[in-house]
Parts: structure tokens; C-alpha cells; sequence
């Protein structure tokens, strides 16, 4: 995925250099090009900052933590899609809180998905996540 964000900078940052080129002029170009190279490298960075590196399985839960110890997801799995055993969605519900009445129950915060891609954990992780994932969405 690394290798993949980073082909998808280098190939927007040339496109954008060839299409300010044909209008400016090479030389001209290059200022701008190099602006959206750093930007597109800055937004590439910290996606990839905000990546879990920590997983807690829980019976029903699952909670997403990043490499600094920050959770970025936590919630009940409502939900997955799995793609040939090599890409996994699971889509995290928040808590509820809890009141008297069943009809006022709300959930804290919003939904999440985490995309969690097969060769990133090992393979047993994969598996049971996998499970999880199909009990919570009913198949």
C-alpha cells in the first residue's frame, strides 16, 4: 500500500507538471509542480500516520489504536466486506448510550471503517477479524 501511495504521488505530480507545461511553458511549471509534489507528499505522510498499528479483539468490539497510542477507532463490528481473502472493511457502530427508554438510545460519535489489508497481519488475526466481521453482518 505504501509502494501504491507512493506511485499515486509521483504520477499526479508529473501529470499536473505536464499539463501547467503545455500552458507555461516548462520552466514556468516547475515552481507550481514542485507545490503540489509537497503537498500531495505531506498528505501521503500523514495518512500513513493515521494507520493503526494496534488492533484489540474483543468478543463483539474491536479498537484501533496508532503507533503513538492513540485510538482512532472503537465500537461494536456492524458490519464487512471482503474482497478474495486479501482486503477486509469492517465498519465499527459506537456505543450506546444507554437511557430508560430503548427509543431514545443514541449512539456516541459516528460510524468508522477500518480497511485492513491481508499481508499487514498475520494470518490467523486475518482470519478470526474476517469471522467477526461475517457474524456481525449476518452472513
Amino acid at each position: 500500500m505504501r509502494a501504491a501511495l507512493g506511485a499515486f504521488v509521483l504520477i499526479a505530480t508529473l501529470a499536473v507538471h505536464t499539463c501547467l507545461a503545455s500552458q507555461w511553458g516548462t520552466w514556468r511549471a516547475v515552481p507550481l509542480t514542485f507545490a503540489v509534489g509537497a503537498l500531495l507528499a505531506l498528505c501521503a505522510a500523514r495518512h500513513e500516520r493515521a494507520q493503526p498499528a494496534v488492533l484489540q479483539i474483543g468478543r463483539d468490539d474491536l479498537s484501533a489504536w496508532d503507533a503513538a497510542g492513540t485510538l482512532l477507532a472503537q465500537g461494536r463490528v456492524a458490519g464487512c466486506a471482503q474482497w478474495s481473502s486479501r482486503l477486509l472493511v469492517l465498519v465499527l457502530e459506537p456505543e450506546e448510550v444507554h437511557s430508560r427508554d430503548r427509543a431514545h438510545r443514541r449512539p456516541r460519535g459516528r460510524t468508522r471503517t477500518l480497511l485492513l489489508v491481508a499481508d499487514a497481519l498475520p494470518a490467523a488475526v486475518f482470519r478470526e477479524l474476517s469471522v467477526l466481521g461475517r457474524r456481525a453482518a449476518g452472513a
